[in-house]
This record gives structure tokens, C-alpha cells and sequence, in this order.
């Protein structure tokens, strides 16, 4: 549908993305965590490898025939509720109790790019999402104002540090979470690995008390009479 295709009018391109250099081992501010290169090249030909095996083989591992509920294979994310299904494949490993999730995403090359999702814009329930994107771009994220998209380009030895919905919640909006999407890639297969730091499905979330003792009151005593938005202040 229309509503669901990426403007590409609307995309800034400018160098607004804040970048952490991570790579002076002497600054004592830093802590140099420092991935073999060939590591990381392990991890793009398992996606490859993986994603390259018959379909059959593949679906063995889907959320309704895995023999683990800690690993699942789809294709789109919600396909029974999408006005356009996304333009990708995933394997979803869930580590460490259900609080870590790593995804390997493959994207392959499309046809018809302009024509369709590659993942639509959302923001992520986690707190945090830790991202290796690969040399192949096609990620963007949602700016502070407008509805401008910003290109997020990929550079070599990097990862993508995106805040989640969970991290808003318990900051209470300290920390807003980031709306992205993928476009679809018309000459290359695309993968990229995001890490998701979630909250244990059993876990109850809220702000940090700390972030709200005072808040109401304060706000109360310091502007004019104005309904009931005081309320509104306080809503969680």
C-alpha cells in the first residue's frame, strides 16, 4: 500500500548520527571490547550458510515445529496482522532465561525494492538493542521532529546502539525509544545481527521510583491552573 512505502524525500542524509570511538586502548574512559574480525566473519557465513538451505530444512526450526521454544525461524514478524509482509527472513535465539535475544535477519535482494518492507517502522520493546548491521546498508531511524527519516550508514568495526520501549518505561521518558525501519536492497542480500537486552517475559516494568517521588507536586506548584493536565503529567 501506499502508506506503508518509504518516501525517500523525507530522508535527511546529513552526519547526525551521534559515533563513540571505541578504539584507543589507552583512554581510561574506554573499555576496548575488541571482536576477532574473523569472528565476525563466522557469524555473516552462518547466516548465509543457514538462510541457503532448502526451505524444508529451514522451517524445521519455525515457531510451530522448533523442538526449542528458544529458537524460532519466520519470515516477516506478524504476518497474520500485516497490511505488507516484511521482506525478510530470521532465526531468534533466546539466551540466557529469555532475557537476551539475538536474531540473525537475512534480507535477500528484491526485485521490487520500491515496492516493499524490508522491516516497517517500529521501536523495540527492549531496553536496549545492540546491533551489527554488516556492509550493506538500508537502515533508518525516526528524528526528534517531523517525519524525517535518517540514514544510519554503516561503518566497518561498528555496532548500532538503539534505545527500546522498556528503557522509556523505566526512565520514565528519560530515554526515549527509537522508531527505525529496513528498506529492501535491489542489488545486494543484506543480513545484519541485532542483540535485544529484554525484561524476563514474568518481570513487572515501571519507572525507576526515584525518577517520580516529587515529580507531580513539583510540577503542580511551579504553573498556572490550567484543567486537569496536571493529570496527564502523571500518567504512565
Amino acid at each position: 500500500p501506499l502508506e506503508e512505502r518509504m518516501c525517500m524525500t523525507n530522508v535527511q542524509t546529513r552526519d547526525s548520527i551521534p559515533i563513540i570511538d571505541m578504539s584507543n586502548p589507552d583512554d581510561p574512559e574506554i573499555v576496548n571490547y575488541d571482536v576477532p574480525a574473523e569472528v565476525l566473519e563466522n557469524v555473516k557465513d552462518a547466516t548465509y550458510k543457514f538462510f541457503g538451505l532448502p526451505a524444508e530444512v529451514r522451517n524445521k526450526y519455525s515457531k510451530e515445529l522448533s523442538s526449542s521454544n528458544n529458537v524460532r525461524f519466520g519470515t516477516s514478524f506478524t504476518p497474520q496482522a500485516e497490511k505488507a509482509l516484511e521482506w525478510k527472513n530470521y532465526l531468534s535465539l533466546i539466551i540466557v532465561d529469555g532475557v537476551d535475544e539475538a536474531n540473525l535477519n537475512y534480507y535477500p535482494k528484491c526485485p521490487n525494492p520500491e515496492l516493499t518492507v524490508g522491516v516497517d517502522r517500529h521501536s523495540d520493546a527492549s531496553t536496549l538493542m545492540i546491533l551489527l548491521q554488516g556492509e550493506i546498508g538500508g537502515l533508518f531511524v525516526r528524528g526528534n521532529d517531523g517525519d524525517n527519516w535518517i540514514y544510519v550508514p554503516p561503518i566497518k568495526g561498528s555496532l548500532v546502539i538503539n534505545v527500546g520501549d522498556a528503557l522509556q518505561i523505566i526512565s520514565n521518558g528519560k530515554y526515549k525509544s527509537v522508531k527505525h525501519r529496513v528498506v529492501a536492497n535491489g542489488s545486494k542480500n543484506r543480513i545484519s545481527v541485532p542483540i535485544f537486552v529484554n525484561p524476563r517475559p514474568i518481570d513487572m516494568i515501571g519507572p525507576f521510583p526515584e525518577l517520580i517521588e516529587n515529580d507531580y507536586v513539583k510540577h503542580f506548584f511551579c504553573k498556572a491552573h490550567d484543567g486537569k493536565k496536571t493529570v496527564v503529567f502523571a500518567e504512565l
